[in-house]
């Protein structure tokens, strides 16, 4: 067994689709690689907490625009998103 680095299998996601991912709760490394291949493959990600997200996105080099998207802002964001 080697520690050499497995690239992440690039998805085709087609344009205009909204994906929901699920994130770890507590340990990073337990994000699936499908969510990484997910998350690293659209140009919006959509975060409650942004916080989090940022610290999940930049360990693993995911450079997706991210914006918050929570109850106090939803109805502000929600006809950002559909368009």
């Amino acid at each position: 067994m080697t520690d050499a680095a497995v690239p992440l299998p690039t998805p085709d996601l087609p344009a205009g689709t909204c994906w929901l991912v699920a994130t770890p709760i507590g340990n990073l490394d337990d994000v699936s690689l499908r969510a990484l291949a997910v998350l690293g493959g659209v140009d919006l990600v959509l975060a409650e907490d942004t916080r989090r997200t940022r610290t999940l996105l930049t360990r693993y080099g995911v450079k997706a625009r991210l914006e918050a998207f929570h109850d106090h802002n939803k109805e502000r964001q929600a006809p950002k998103v559909v368009e």
